[in-house]
């Protein structure tokens, strides 16, 4: 599903160049599990933005289901990036005049997906994720852990073939950051491919690979 050969991303000011990623080569197939792990700065989440087409490589190749995205423009990346990737930040990312409801809709607007059709299909997200209740709630009046459901939510709705999730349980104590893990292997379970970036050894301990990163570049893999 996904494939790199010599991933380059340098960072340049007038003053400054910063190479964030250096010729990383890095496979992942369709319904892995796989967490990126390494101190802060070593890459990770420039390699995760790259990977979800938030960003361009400066350098290499990019595959994503076998097509070459390096390249791209940003209304090219736009439209790819449409119903087959979700994202799961740390911050949550939600937008507080938005009713939990509507949060999750979000994707399906973009998609203009039908209105009876988006709201079946944010209805059965919402149990998915166990918080039907919380439908016509505003994100502030929720906990951290049901704020980080319905992020998740969000992030599978249109049914995505790959989730990316940037420390999902960052900002969560250990009981709903456990939830989150939960969620995330029962979505890849039921075939989502997963790729996480993670500071915590439990969590990565729980997908099916770990990936290391150093200094931009992948010095472990298995």
């Amino acid at each position: 599903m996904i494939k790199t050969e010599k991933l380059t991303k340098v960072f340049r000011t007038t003053e400054v160049e910063t190479t964030a990623l250096k010729e990383v080569d890095l496979e992942v197939q369709k319904g892995e599990f796989v967490a990126v792990m390494g101190p802060s700065g070593c890459g990770k989440s420039t390699l995760l933005n790259i990977l979800g087409l938030l960003d361009n490589p400066t350098g290499g190749q990019y595959c994503l289901t076998g097509v070459a995205v390096e390249s791209m423009n940003e209304n090219q990346r736009t439209t790819l990036r449409k119903g087959q990737i979700g994202f799961v930040f740390q911050s949550f990312n939600l937008i507080d005049e938005l009713t939990v409801f509507e949060n999750i809709e979000l994707p399906l607007l973009y998609l203009r997906i039908p209105k009876e059709e988006r709201r079946t299909k944010v209805d059965e997200a919402l149990q998915r994720m166990q918080i039907p209740h919380r439908a016509r709630h505003f994100p502030r009046q929720l906990s951290g852990g049901q704020q980080q459901r319905v992020a998740i939510a969000r992030a599978v709705v249109a049914s995505p073939h790959l989730i990316l999730a940037d420390e999902p349980t960052g900002n969560l104590d250990s009981k709903n950051g456990r939830e989150v893990m939960n969620l995330l292997k029962e979505l890849n379970a039921d075939g989502t491919t997963v790729v996480m970036v993670t500071h915590s050894e439990q969590n990565a301990l729980e997908a099916h690979r770990i990936v290391r990163m150093l200094d931009g570049q992948v010095f472990m893999d298995n």
